[in-house]
């Protein structure tokens, strides 16, 4: 079968390869899940692995399949897979579990092992494929009503956690009702988690870079949030002149914009960061104030990355509900698709700033 993959290591090596077509006898104990790929996002994960930053083949690989967000169709299931059929639509989580306890008790998004096992990101093939097979435990029906938009439902968890974990945070406080929400960084993550928001009854302010009039903007305001410009206002600015907000989500992949949210944050507020950073940026802050006011305040912050089953099945109910509380909003998300796993270079292209206000770039695999 067809497959793009990259060689670890060499830098914009994707390409396709033909690779081994899986079968559910691939996986033990009869809970094997044949899946036929029908859709796969791509992001700046995929990019960082073709520019050889990190990612390393399965052992005894020579490449790594590329692609963790994905959608698919079951085409055959293993004789212990009741909760799954041929037909339904599907999304396979990425991690898999290791050697610690954490990863034991099914939340290995939360391992302290320090090498990951992920799928098409570190030792495990992706999804850009025309097919794979995993185990039930880790593949997640979705309903047929989202299957325009079940390709968002990974992207999606990663806003799930964040927002559960501050909830899971707070009980501390045995009463916590949050009312006001910052999103800082206006990309896909950022969207979305201006969506689920929402969703949830928070008044939300969006920051973005980018001025009006502009696509993202527009899908903020959609929601009833407000967009605001960072050039023009600054989230400190904007805290003090509109009040502090009790959650922050950092999502703008700009690390000085975390200790503006520090300083925006109200008391028993959390900072929710979301953003994988590298390189070696430094800034000046003052750090004495914002350490005072996370004592004195009881401020938390945390990070989200990765997800396990939980977030996923709340992603799917979330889908759900978007498509019935704002039909077509998270479609218009899907800005700009790629025909077949044959067009490597125009799946980089467009990921790499290719596609004028592109929003989510992604593989249209195959059609259901």
């Amino acid at each position: 079968m067809k497959a793009i993959a990259v060689t670890p290591g060499k830098k914009h090596s994707a390409q396709v390869v033909e690779a081994r077509r899986p079968s559910v006898a691939d996986v033990p104990d009869g809970r094997g899940v044949l899946v036929k790929v029908l859709r796969v996002g791509v992001d700046g994960t995929d990019r960082e692995i073709n520019d050889a930053q990190y990612g390393r083949a399965p052992a005894g690989e020579p490449y790594l399949i590329l692609g963790h967000e994905n959608f698919g169709q079951v085409e055959a299931v293993g004789p212990a897979v009741t909760e799954l059929a041929p037909g339904d639509f599907v999304v396979a989580t990425v991690r898999r579990p290791g050697r610690s306890l954490y990863d034991a008790i099914g939340t290995q998004d939360m391992t302290t092992d320090d090498v990951y096992l992920e799928r098409g990101i570190n030792l495990l093939h992706g999804f850009l494929s025309e097919h794979y097979v995993d185990s039930a435990d880790h593949v997640v029906a979705v309903p047929r009503g989202a299957r325009e938009v079940g390709v968002l439902l990974e992207p999606l968890t990663v806003v799930e956690k964040g927002i559960a974990q501050a909830y899971e945070i707070q009980r501390r406080l045995r009463v916590w009702h949050p009312r006001r929400a910052a999103v800082l960084g206006a990309g896909t993550i950022g969207l979305l988690a201006t969506l689920v928001l929402r969703l949830r009854g928070f008044d939300v302010t969006t920051f973005g870079k980018a001025p009006r009039p502009n696509r993202n903007a527009s899908l903020v305001e959609a929601l009833g949030a407000r967009y605001v410009i960072t050039s023009e206002t600054s989230v400190p600015d904007a805290s003090r002149r509109d009040g502090a907000y009790d959650l922050v989500l950092e999502a703008s992949g700009f690390s000085p914009l975390v200790f503006d949210g520090m300083e925006a944050l109200a008391k028993n507020g959390v900072l929710v960061l979301s953003s994988v950073t590298g390189g070696e940026r430094r800034i000046e802050v003052d750090a004495d104030r914002l350490n005072l006011g996370f004592v004195l305040g009881n401020k938390v912050m945390v990070g989200t990355v990765n997800a396990n089953r939980e977030y996923f099945e709340q992603g799917v109910r979330d889908l759900a509900h978007a498509e019935s509380a704002h039909p077509g909003w998270l479609a218009s998300l899907l800005t700009h698709p790629v025909k077949g796993l044959d067009r490597v270079s125009e799946l980089f292209d467009k990921l790499n700033g290719g596609a004028r206000d592109a929003i989510k770039v992604y593989c249209e695999v195959a059609a259901s």
